[in-house]
């Protein structure tokens, strides 16, 4: 590799980043008004969260009680979510809730 071909490759990596990091700036206007986009931004969340739940259960055993505190931690979570509407909240109480009963029971 010399020098030229370095410089070069450079400049084109300059010109990606700034052109993606310049792109959501741009096309804002477009964000806004296309209902797709809308769409996918209100259900992506609850559908990422789903996917992260059930990666995070899927190899937990029903046999004695390794399931109490995976289930004990999300039913907490869903309803410190629905009664206060606070991330950070429901967050720190599911993982609370699911690390005193892990602990407590010895999963």
């Amino acid at each position: 590799m010399n020098l030229w071909h370095s410089i070069l490759l450079m400049l084109v990596i300059w010109a990606l980043t700034f052109a993606m990091r310049a792109a959501p700036l741009v096309l804002r206007r477009w964000f806004d008004d296309n209902e797709i986009v809308r769409d996918i931004g209100a259900l992506l969340p609850v559908g990422v969260m789903v996917i992260l739940t059930a990666y995070t259960v899927r190899d937990t055993s029903l046999a004695g009680y390794d399931w109490v505190a995976p289930l004990v931690g999300i039913v907490v979570t869903v309803l410190l979510h629905l009664w206060r509407s606070n991330v950070l909240l429901s967050l720190v109480g599911g993982i609370l809730s699911y690390s005193i009963l892990y602990f407590t029971i010895g999963a």
